[in-house]
């Protein structure tokens, strides 16, 4: 991923084709990217239909993690980028909290413009090793 190669993501899923890590500047408490260690620019035309497959059950995966840690109301699922800027394919999963006014939900929740949370990097491993674990079949609700 481009960006700053000495800050260290948390990490909270990795296997031999995927990472899963918690978004360096969300907007939404634990939100996380998805990524294939390969790198691919085009999300559907540069997959094939079992690599496209595999990406997208890891991104459910952590996604339902996510759900399982935040109790959102709705996760949001995207793949956002441009050539000019974060060309690698990744997928944002982001719960959007309970009773977040309808105004301030959807893009709005998502734009850094509007706002970006600032966890520390106890809070950070903290969600991280609570998303780990909900992943690895635990519940690890945040309160």
């Amino acid at each position: 991923m481009d960006g700053d190669p000495d800050y260290q993501h948390e990490t909270v899923y990795e296997d031999e084709a995927h990472v899963a890590f918690l978004d360096r500047w969300p907007t939404l408490p634990g939100k996380v990217l998805v990524a294939p260690k390969a790198h691919v620019e085009h999300v559907v035309r540069d997959l094939d239909e079992a690599a496209f497959s595999a990406l997208m059950l890891v991104v459910r995966k952590v996604a339902l993690a996510v759900e399982e840690v935040f109790a959102p109301e709705r996760t949001y699922l995207l793949s956002l980028g441009s050539q000019q800027g974060n060309a690698h394919v990744h997928w944002h999963i982001a719960g959007l909290p309970l009773g977040v006014p309808y105004e301030r939900q959807q893009f709005h929740a998502l734009m850094t413009e509007n706002e970006v949370l600032v966890p520390t990097p106890e809070q950070c491993a903290a969600i991280g090793k609570r998303v780990r674990a909900a992943i690895s079949g635990g519940t690890h609700r945040m309160t």
